[in-house]
């Protein structure tokens, strides 16, 4: 059967905890279960990584929950689960399918492969260096400079990652930033010369609950 799209639901944006109080739980788990998380948990968790929360940002973008370098919004989050990798589209708050298959252990650095091996989900950052030398907003010059657009690109997927931890601080889930086989996963994905495969993110349920 092939993949579908997952169409997610609507942010809960008035449930959780307070950030402080998240930021006081926040930390890494590597020890975490193979239960699955529900379309509602998944769909707050995209949201909450770099979801859509207003029509028009800064240049008449669109604005996410994550701040990018002139709003150029150039990391792509890929997630892979059991069924397969998926790409999140935070305009439409869906998931597009991509490759049927279990694929999660290639979003894991080498020697990583005994800690939450059976996750739920893996998140996968991919820059897209397209979309920063030819954003929509303000033009500056470091856009186009290879190293400045990759302390851009490194910083921008930390909020992400950031963003990640925190939400799973709020509601009880593990969460785990790390590497990823990046020759695997840009050869698995068909990637152009000009995207980069960064750094994964396990996230799901603590092991014992």
């Amino acid at each position: 059967m092939e993949l579908e799209p997952i169409v997610l639901l609507k942010p809960e944006t008035d449930k959780g905890e307070s950030v402080l109080t998240a930021l006081h739980k926040r930390q890494t788990t590597r020890e975490i279960s193979d239960k699955k998380l529900s379309l509602r948990i998944l769909s707050n968790l995209l949201w909450a990584a770099c979801g859509v929360n207003r029509e028009k940002g800064p240049f008449g973008i669109p604005g996410r929950t994550s701040a990018s370098a002139s709003n150029s919004q150039e990391i792509d989050l890929y997630v892979a689960m059991k069924e397969g990798m998926y790409l999140y589209d935070a305009f439409k708050h869906t998931l597009i399918p991509l490759i049927e298959g279990d694929f999660r252990s290639m979003a894991i650095g080498r020697g990583q492969a005994n800690f939450g091996d059976k996750a739920p989900v893996r998140l996968i950052y991919i820059a897209d260096i397209n979309k920063l030398t030819n954003t929509a907003g303000y033009k500056e010059p470091g856009l186009l400079d290879s190293e400045i657009q990759k302390s851009y690109y490194l910083v921008d997927t930390g909020i992400i990652a950031a963003n990640v931890y925190l939400y799973a601080a709020s509601c009880g889930l593990a969460s785990w930033f790390h590497n990823c086989n990046k020759s695997a996963l840009s050869t698995k994905l068909n990637l152009r010369a000009d995207q980069r495969v960064l750094f994964g993110q396990t996230v799901g349920y603590p092991a014992g609950l």
